[in-house]
């Protein structure tokens, strides 16, 4: 017997958020130990989300990720205006993260640019850096 499919999709669904409850990376001592929630496992996906390349590896959904590698040999200027675009969209596809702003650019040595940004997540805000080599 077929099971019947008639109407299913005109039924209410409701719709739930997951809890943001999660592994601890302990970045300092290269370990994952414990467990988060809240603030902390917000910024420990912004983490993860900047520091993976995406469409680079084939566990993540290609949603997931920051493109940065042919960034690669690009001038200054051109990195510099792209990687606000970049960071906000790889960011912005998580729920509880609603808005990233305040870029500030730092040239710690040749080749290299420190992006320092705020995130702005329903939990509260997230200072985060990343540094790209050029």
């Amino acid at each position: 017997m077929i099971p019947s499919t008639a109407g299913f999709l005109s039924r209410d669904f409701e719709i739930k958020e997951q809890p943001g409850f999660t592994y601890r990376m302990q970045m300092d001592i290269k370990q994952v130990r414990g467990y988060t929630d809240e603030l902390e496992a917000v910024r420990q996906a912004i983490y993860k989300m900047i520091m993976t390349e995406r469409y680079h590896y084939v566990m993540y959904s290609w949603n997931y990720g920051i493109e940065l590698i042919d960034l690669f040999g690009e001038p200054v200027t051109y990195v510099c205006s792209e990687l606000p675009r970049r960071i906000s969209e790889a960011l912005l596809w998580d729920d509880r993260i609603t808005a990233v702003d305040n870029f500030e650019f730092d040239f710690p040595q040749r080749g290299v640019i420190h992006v320092a940004f705020t995130a702005h997540t329903i939990l509260g805000d997230v200072q985060m850096g990343r540094e790209v080599a050029f």
